[in-house]
């Protein structure tokens, strides 16, 4: 029976998670098995396919299944003689299902999408690395992944948002079904979603329409939190590379593996570097493409362990995202002026800045940036954590994209004029001396954004000495858009029960 306003659980001070937007008992949407999403900004969560290959449920199966049926339509395609740029457009590219607040956007939810280099990309190896799908011989099953083996420049982003598109009717029939048991019917809207469902006899793809939670205008969808990984997926580029030595050794046919071991020892340089060596084994998996074949059957024998190793990832994000969040924001909430707006978009950051240094240094907020025992020294997650404690102004923040003058991390703005950039970076940075060493000229040139500043978190003296070390160099001691954070824990009075 659909949840009604009266009997809803009532929402936090700050709406910042699914089920504070939609008033759901978080209890509830755990039982149900979906991920309590940030409706702020995506949260570093991919979904993994090969989660769908190896589950024990027959309804992921089916959907892999289904995925490969795709490919293999896309394949047929390509086998017959070259497609028309457009058809390669409709049927190759996709939007990001931004819907799922999932994802690598460090604001807001709209990431790039699967675009035409994408396309071109699949197109290419269709018939060469794709030529096998659904007869495989050596590995169990068919594997979308192979083309991050393949390619560079394609990662677990990239997979994501293709699994997820080729899925996404199940995840829209999935948030619908708990929207109308748990959500109040006023917080739901009627949507007609395009490319649901391919018609196969019209190569086309159709629309639905779905009942689905509502928030500023546009629909949210839910995702299982076991089809969810963080950092990498299961079959993954970096890990072939590393695995190469490990997989060429093993090879059951001698004379292949003979083969590569040689090949891959004739394009080493005597004294060859750590990228000399990757660049050499990449083109011997280019020569010898069964490296892959052989590398995938080991991922999927060891399958059993992608469950637990992507589960406890997840945990470790709902710990970090959500639980700490909500407890840095309870903390922040205590500074009254945290979430109300004075001045302009420089002052706003400022003030902001200045009430989280507070609460990171004086109220315990550091234990939010340690992690059994050790600092966390990702600086997306870091940014992510700080971009979520921006909830409630009404200015917007967005990512800055790099336009020639440099990276920066995020940009406040209030309409067309009042602009200013933030970024957070690690002390332990190894590039942060040429960063600030550039950020005067680089931000005199951002004539939409003249004014800046620098958030610098340190984890220990060493890191401390060393940043103000680069700001003595550079004369920059005293500027006053240039902000440290002491995150160290062993000069807090509360440091041994951390």
């Amino acid at each position: 029976m659909r949840a009604t306003s009266t009997t809803a659980t009532q929402a936090t001070n700050i709406d910042i998670y699914f089920c504070d937007v939609f008033h759901v008992d978080p209890n509830r949407l755990e039982a149900y098995g979906a991920f309590n999403i940030s409706v702020v900004n995506d949260l570093p969560l991919f979904v993994d396919p090969f989660l769908l290959f190896n589950s024990t449920k027959s309804e992921y199966r089916v959907l892999h299944d289904e995925m490969i049926r795709y490919l293999q339509f896309l394949r047929d395609k390509a086998a017959v003689g070259a497609v028309d740029e457009d058809l390669i457009e409709y049927w190759f590219t996709f939007h990001e299902v931004k819907q799922n607040w999932l994802g690598f956007s460090k604001s807001g939810n709209t990431g790039s999408g699967l675009g035409i280099d994408f396309a071109r990309a699949l197109y290419a190896n269709l018939n060469t690395v794709f030529k096998s799908f659904g007869q495989e011989t050596i590995t169990k099953g068919s594997h979308l992944e192979k083309l991050t083996l393949i390619r560079s420049g394609v990662g677990k982003d990239n997979i994501s948002d293709f699994t997820t598109n080729l899925i996404k009717r199940y995840l829209l029939e999935y948030t619908q079904t708990f929207a109308r048991d748990h959500i109040p019917s006023e917080l739901c809207h009627g949507y007609n979603v395009p490319k649901v469902s391919f018609n196969y006899e019209t190569a086309i793809w159709e629309n639905s329409m779905f009942t689905l939670p509502c928030y500023r205008g546009d629909f949210v969808i839910l995702t299982p939190k076991d089809i969810l990984t963080k950092d990498e997926t299961w079959i993954n580029r970096l890990d072939l590379i590393d695995s190469f030595e490990l997989i060429a050794d093993s090879l059951p046919n001698g004379a292949l593996r003979a083969l590569i071991n040689s090949y891959f020892r004739e394009h080493l340089p005597k004294k060859p570097s750590d990228r000399e060596v990757v660049e050499a084994k990449v083109k011997t998996i280019q020569q010898y493409p069964e490296i892959i074949e052989y590398y995938i059957r080991e991922k999927e024998d060891d399958g059993d362990q992608a469950q637990s190793v992507s589960s406890r990832k997840v945990r470790e994000t709902e710990h970090f995202f959500i639980d700490q969040v909500k407890i840095l924001s309870e903390l922040l909430l205590g500074e009254t002026e945290f979430y109300s707006t004075r001045g302009d978009t420089y002052a706003e950051a400022r003030d902001r800045v200045q009430f989280l240094k507070d609460v990171i240094e004086n109220k315990d907020g550091y234990r939010f940036f340690w992690r059994d025992g050790q600092p966390i020294r990702k600086e997306d997650d870091l940014q992510v954590l700080y971009r979520l404690t921006w909830f409630g102004t009404p200015s917007d923040i967005n990512r800055e994209v790099n336009n020639g003058r440099g990276a920066v991390d995020f940009k406040v703005s209030r309409g067309s004029v009042d602009k200013s950039l933030v970024e957070c970076k690690l002390a332990s940075n190894s590039k942060l001396r040429r960063n600030l060493a550039n950020q005067v000229a680089i931000y005199q040139k951002a004539s939409d954004a003249p004014r800046a500043l620098k958030v610098i978190i340190y984890f220990t003296e060493t890191e401390l000495t060393k940043v103000r070390n680069i700001l003595k160099e550079l004369g920059l001691s005293d500027a006053e858009n240039i902000i440290l954070i002491d995150a160290r824990r062993d000069n807090k009075p509360s440091a041994s029960t951390a």
